[in-house]
C-alpha cells in the first residue's frame, strides 16, 4: 500500500473526531442539566417545558458535530464517488473537523454549566426565564462559530489540488 493513499484515514478521524467529541459534550451536558431539571419538575411539574429546553440546548453541539462529520464524508466520497485522497488533503480534512470537535465537546459542557444555574433562576422566579435563557445562549455562539470555521474549511480542503 502507498504511504499516500492513508489520506483517507485522517479525514475519516476527523470526521470521527466532529462527531464524537461534539456528541460525547453534548450527552454529558443534556445530562447535567436532566438532573438538575428533574429537580425542578419534582417540586412544580408545571415548569418541566422550560426546563426541557434548557436541557436541550448543549445538544445542539452533537448535531453540528454530526452535521460536519455528514460533509465531511460526502466530500472525502465514503457516502459515494471518489474516495482516493492525498495524504496531505486527508490531514487537512482532519484540521478541518478539529475546531467543531473540540469547541463542540466544551462548549456543551460549559453551556450545561450555564442551563443549570438558569434553572436555578427559573425555580426561583418563573418570570425571568426569557432572561434566563440568554446565558446559555450566549455559549451556543462559540459552537456555531466553530461549525462554520469548521464548514468553511472542510469545503475549502475540497476545492484544493493536492
Amino acid at each position: 500500500m502507498n504511504f499516500n493513499q492513508f489520506g483517507i484515514v485522517f479525514a475519516l478521524l476527523g470526521a470521527a473526531a466532529a462527531a464524537l467529541l461534539a456528541g460525547m459534550g453534548s450527552a454529558k451536558g443534556v445530562g447535567m442539566a436532566g438532573e438538575a431539571g428533574a429537580g425542578i419538575v419534582t417540586e412544580d411539574p408545571a415548569k418541566f417545558g422550560k426546563v426541557l429546553i434548557l436541557q436541550l440546548l448543549p445538544g445542539t453541539q452533537g448535531i453540528y458535530g454530526l452535521l460536519i462529520a455528514f460533509i465531511t464524508l460526502s466530500q472525502i466520497g465514503v457516502l459515494g464517488g471518489d474516495s482516493n485522497i492525498s495524504l496531505a488533503k486527508g490531514m487537512l480534512y482532519f484540521i478541518a473537523c478539529l475546531p467543531m470537535a473540540v469547541v463542540g465537546y466544551s462548549s456543551a459542557i460549559r453551556q450545561a454549566r450555564a442551563s443549570v444555574a438558569s434553572m436555578g433562576i427559573l425555580a426561583k422566579k418563573p418570570e425571568a426565564f426569557g432572561k434566563s435563557i440568554i446565558f446559555p445562549a450566549m455559549v451556543e455562539t462559540y459552537a456555531i462559530l466553530a461549525l462554520l470555521i469548521s464548514m468553511l474549511a472542510v469545503n475549502g480542503v475540497t476545492g484544493i489540488n493536492i
